[in-house]
């Protein structure tokens, strides 16, 4: 079994403390969901050290106030705007037929959770796993030439202990014959994201452009508005900066290059974990979110959702 990647960083380091001296200069970066949260923690810490950053955000109007205020606080002018909805393919579509010239850094990092009715969404499929997979996939697919053409890029994929509470389940992918569970619907789309990531570092780490995926730890932002309740357990809490640290890290630091395939919390590699926890936020990756066929039948099944 491959020796899990350390780093010497922990749960306390921040954004700001995992890329410290590095230099992202004439590196080109997109973040989806950079309108709030650690979102736009990892916006800012990617301008602050010389990256083009373009906040990919279903609000313009939003977007172009945080990123007025990035500019300002990074002394960064190269910060911009593009309308990206992961929820509406047209979007996506429209975004990566226009981008031109190469792309270093794909933070897909947008996101809902726990919706408490079923929704669906892209192509009739459920809502969660419409956009936090779907939307996502069509991005990567769509930027593949420009992360190829970059000579080496890194894909980051904001998954979540969430997952821990459901596998992709192929055969009900949108809870036609079992019953809406809005924790579980969550974990499948988060899964996902987990297993988009080990099959985009196996198929294109030829191209140079690893990709891994994390949990960014518990932090009070707008995307827990429908937990009706349930909350993390206060040993897992973080501010925005501690939250942002691995998204960050995996996006940017020297430290992780070479390194694909695999999931990370509080800066480091996560072990796995062979039971379903009680409670959010609890450590540990599952091994159906890191195996090989999982990650082969859903790009498999995104692709035909997609075509």
């Amino acid at each position: 079994m491959t020796k899990l990647f350390s780093s010497p960083f922990d749960r306390d380091s921040t954004a700001s403390d995992v890329i410290k001296d590095v230099d992202l200069s004439g590196k080109r970066a997109v973040i989806t969901g950079a309108t709030s949260g650690i979102g736009v923690e990892t916006a800012r810490a990617l301008a602050a050290a010389g990256a083009e950053v373009t906040l990919a955000v279903r609000r313009p109007d939003a977007g172009e106030q945080i990123a007025a205020d990035l500019r300002t606080r990074t002394g960064n002018a190269a910060i911009r705007v593009a309308r990206v909805d992961v929820a509406d393919l047209e979007s996506v579509h429209a975004f990566t037929a226009t981008w031109t010239g190469p792309l270093h850094i794909l933070v897909n990092n947008a996101g809902i959770m726990m919706l408490p009715e079923l929704q669906r969404g892209i192509s009739g499929h459920e809502q969660q796993f419409a956009t936090n997979y779907l939307g996502h996939f069509a991005l990567a697919l769509g930027l593949h030439s420009a992360l190829a053409d970059a000579g080496g890029a890194r894909l980051v994929s904001v998954s979540s202990s969430g997952h821990l509470f459901s596998p992709v389940v192929f055969d009900d992918l949108d809870y036609r014959f079992r019953p809406y569970d809005a924790l579980g619907a969550y974990g499948q789309s988060k899964t996902a994201e987990v297993l988009l990531a080990v099959e985009a570092d196996r198929r294109w780490s030829g191209d140079g452009i690893r990709a891994n995926a994390l949990h960014p730890g518990a932090i009070a932002t707008n995307l827990q508005r429908h937990t009706g309740g349930l909350k993390t357990p206060e040993p897992y809490r973080k501010t925005i900066g501690q939250g942002a640290a691995t998204s960050v890290f995996l996006a940017a630091s020297p430290l992780v290059e070479g390194i694909g395939g695999r999931y990370f919390e509080d800066v480091n590699e996560a072990p796995q974990v062979t039971a379903r926890p009680t409670e959010l936020g609890v450590p540990g990756v599952a091994p159906y979110a890191l195996d090989a066929s999982n990650a082969e039948r859903l790009w498999e099944v995104g692709t035909a959702i997609l075509h």
